[in-house]
């Protein structure tokens, strides 16, 4: 079945220009092929490489690692070996991320406890501000302390 790229970019949530781009950059598995008429015609397999490819680069997959994954696809059967170390590379980069990510978390969790607590005991006020000295000295400076074992 052939598809339109405005029927790729409502399908994939991709906006027609971001296919455009996907496109000069050399981002699809296999070259976007045109009608006489020059028009764009996709097919189901560009949209399932797209699902793949969006993933990647929403995890942080810098353009030239795709290319460099795309291009050893292309070269066909014989590089599974380079195309996994590929991907397991950027496996470890996302679980690094996500470590990152976990730590952040624990961070705003601990200073939403502490807003919540001061809110719900009516002294907002007295969270600490770094323009008025007087706040860090009311018991309040635990917002600006490091989480324990971190």
């Amino acid at each position: 079945m052939e598809l339109s790229i405005g029927e790729v970019a409502q399908r994939s949530g991709l906006s027609v220009h971001a296919l455009r781009f996907y496109e000069r950059e050399g981002l699809f598995a296999n070259p976007v092929r045109r009608l006489s008429n020059g028009r764009r015609i996709y097919h189901e397999e560009d949209l399932e490489w797209l699902a793949i490819c969006t993933k990647l680069r929403s995890s942080g997959m810098p353009l030239a690692m795709i290319r460099q994954y795309i291009d050893l696809v292309r070269q066909g059967p014989g590089n599974e070996h380079e195309r996994l170390e590929l991907l397991r590379r950027h496996e470890s980069h996302v679980e690094t991320q996500i470590r990152e990510l976990q730590d952040t978390l624990e961070v705003m969790r601990h200073k939403v406890r502490i807003y919540e607590d001061h809110v719900t005991r009516g002294e907002a006020d007295r969270l600490w501000n770094p323009s008025h000295p007087d706040t860090a000295q009311t018991g309040t400076q635990q917002e600006c302390q490091p989480l324990e074992g971190a």
